[in-house]
């Protein structure tokens, strides 16, 4: 199976991301009820706090055909590698022009709950007249959202309700190479 550039880009942020935090792996509370891969201990109690890590996805999935469905359109393939390349929690990660949060799933339910948000924001853009644009990260501290436009894959900085602020990159592999871990 053909890796993507997008892939290639994820498994190079992922490495780096696991080798900074190698002595200090992150932790959220354990839940029963939203279970991941991602727990480092997948026998943890409920509520106890646990480590967890990003792991690679090994099911396939069939939510983007069905968000294709939905939108009655095709979606650009860069979103569908970036969503479904991990299960993770949102990444801390520092880009040129400042810090972000990558956005992941942390289960199949999460995806689910991923594939709703982006019909809202499709619904949203139709009713603005704007073009489809798909989110994968947060900005901080202003709150911003970088997208990718869904018929060119270029990348763009966003705020709810408004017109894209600017290009930030021709494709979302060009700005996924430039991400680190943030300190």
């Amino acid at each position: 199976m053909t890796v993507s550039n997008t892939q290639q880009q994820l498994d190079r942020i992922m490495t780096l991301w696991l080798a900074h935090h190698k002595d200090n792996l992150p932790t959220v509370r354990y839940d029963t009820a939203w279970p991941s891969p991602c727990y480092v201990n997948q026998s943890a109690t409920q509520d106890s706090e646990t480590r967890w890590q990003p792991v690679r996805q090994t099911e396939p999935t069939d939510m983007f055909e069905r968000l294709s469905a939905a939108l009655e359109v095709d979606i650009h393939p860069t979103i569908v590698d970036l969503y479904t390349r991990y299960w993770s929690d949102p990444l801390a990660l520092k880009a040129p022009d400042g810090s972000l949060s990558l956005l992941q799933v942390w289960n199949t339910d999460d995806l689910e709950r991923l594939r709703a948000n982006l019909i809202g924001h499709a619904m949203a853009k139709a009713q603005q007249k704007r073009t489809l644009s798909l989110f994968f990260a947060l900005t901080e501290p202003d709150d911003g959202m970088l997208t990718v436009n869904n018929d060119d894959g270029t990348v763009w900085l966003e705020y709810p309700g408004k017109k894209p602020v600017r290009q930030i990159a021709e494709s979302l592999p060009e700005f996924l190479g430039t991400l680190t871990p943030a300190t």
